[in-house]
């Protein structure tokens, strides 16, 4: 397991929500490959829409860019391992939005 191994990179969370994030992250990472980013994203999501509510969003890969807009409190970017993992809950507004769309 590659708890506590983690490198914050950006955050609005809470230090104890980070950890269960980085703990998710390394369970994912111990259970599948480290190139099927899709089902280490997905087990993440899923383990923190069941702790914390439905409207995560995960995203994990070595490469990729992104734009969007969070719920106050449920950002986090880290590294672990040679991947790196953004998690945060979308905003209401801009879950309102999309939906009108």
């Amino acid at each position: 397991m590659l708890e506590g191994k983690g490198r914050v990179l950006e955050t609005d969370m809470p230090e104890r929500m980070a950890a269960q994030a980085m703990s998710c992250a390394s369970q994912a990472l111990d259970i599948f490959d480290v190139v099927d980013c899709k089902s280490i994203a997905a087990y993440v999501k899923t383990e923190f829409d069941k702790m914390y509510g439905p409207g995560w969003q995960c995203m994990v890969g070595s490469n990729f860019g992104c734009f969007f807009t969070h719920k106050k409190g449920t950002f986090l970017y880290f590294s672990l391992e040679k991947l790196h993992f953004l998690i945060f809950k979308a905003a209401a507004a801009a879950a309102a939005a999309a939906a009108s769309a």
